[in-house]
């Protein structure tokens, strides 16, 4: 594994524990880059999204404007920017905006297979050059029928409330799953193996 400090350009407590558990030395800046796009492709969108958070950053580490926050940055590092979505029948459902939006993402979910997107931005930072990448992950998420009660319950807990789809698959909300294709990862937030080698390829062009 390259070691090569990360600046996850993200406040996700999933994607810190993810980095975490893979060893990585990353610091934390979360972006200030507004999140309104036009409607296109939820692939699309992610990685969209994912490159404005990193850019962002990025932009304001070179400026020198997070010195309290990112200390002792060396030479060459990489900023990680990332956005997750569910999509249902090509429709994006981000985080949801209230209880009501929450309770009518859970059920439109109920008992059906949706879609998770993770769009990841890598920017290779090396003195003055910087080279980036793109790319995202989908993993295919299949819900047992899900009751009223059971969203009612589920909704006391708050886990849904910061949550692209308005649910946790790592936490209570992973009850509701019947089964997924694709990356575990993915549906927490990051794409961890994906990442790794995209990164490895990254650095190993320089």
């Amino acid at each position: 594994m390259t070691n090569i400090k990360i600046i996850l350009a993200s406040g996700s407590p999933r994607r810190k524990e993810l980095l975490a558990q893979a060893g990585y030395d990353f610091d934390v800046c979360p972006s200030l880059s507004d999140e309104d796009l036009e409607p296109m492709a939820p692939s699309e969108y992610v990685m969209l999204l994912a490159k404005k958070k990193a850019d962002e950053v990025c932009n304001r580490i070179i400026a020198q404007d997070v010195v309290r926050r990112v200390k002792k940055l060396p030479e060459r590092f990489v900023v990680l920017g990332a956005d997750t979505v569910v999509s249902l029948n090509g429709r994006i459902l981000g985080k949801p905006y209230d209880y009501d939006d929450a309770y009518n993402t859970l059920n439109s979910l109920s008992d059906q297979t949706h879609q998770v997107y993770t769009g990841v931005c890598l920017i290779y930072v090396e003195g003055r050059a910087k080279t980036s990448s793109s790319f995202f992950e989908k993993t295919d998420v299949t819900f047992y029928p899900v009751s009223h009660n059971e969203i009612i319950q589920y909704l006391a807990t708050n886990e849904p409330f910061d949550k692209a789809g308005s649910y946790g698959i790592q936490g209570k909300g992973g009850l509701f799953v019947k089964g997924i294709e694709g990356d575990y990862n993915n549906v927490v937030g990051l794409p961890l193996a994906r990442v790794y080698h995209e990164l490895e390829d990254l650095i190993s062009e320089e």
